[in-house]
């Protein structure tokens, strides 16, 4: 069992940046691979960068490659996704997911495979 809570939303610039964080208020990051996946209004959720429970895999869609990174710190329980260059197209609200434990070093861009999730933090991107 985790419980996810992301933070750092906000109003922003084009070309500007963010950096969302997702903590694990209950339970523990460790063994778990974790993602990012957001939501545009009228549109469904979709996957944007995932990170292995080691963090020696990590994969993006193909609209945020070469700006956004994800990384995680076990320690702190947290992972993050540092948003740069940002986009119009960029708006909407950002979910943080987790899987269960696993052994396993590859980490999934499907939604199904992650059990849990936190409630979102909206990110707005003005033009």
């Amino acid at each position: 069992q985790v419980q996810l809570i992301e933070s750092g939303g906000g109003l922003v610039q084009a070309g500007g940046s963010l950096r969302l964080s997702c903590a694990a208020s209950i339970g523990t990051f460790s063994g778990r691979a974790v993602a990012w996946f957001r939501q545009a209004p009228g549109k469904e959720r979709e996957f944007v960068a995932t990170i292995s429970r080691t963090a020696g895999n990590t994969r993006y869609t193909d609209s945020v490659k070469g700006r956004f990174t994800i990384s995680r710190d076990n320690v702190k329980n947290t992972v993050y996704l540092q948003m740069n260059s940002l986009k119009p197209e960029d708006t909407a609200v950002y979910y943080c997911a987790a899987t269960v434990t696993t052994t396993v070093s590859t980490a999934s861009t499907r939604q199904g495979e992650y059990s849990y999730w936190g409630q979102g933090t909206q990110v707005t991107v003005s033009s």
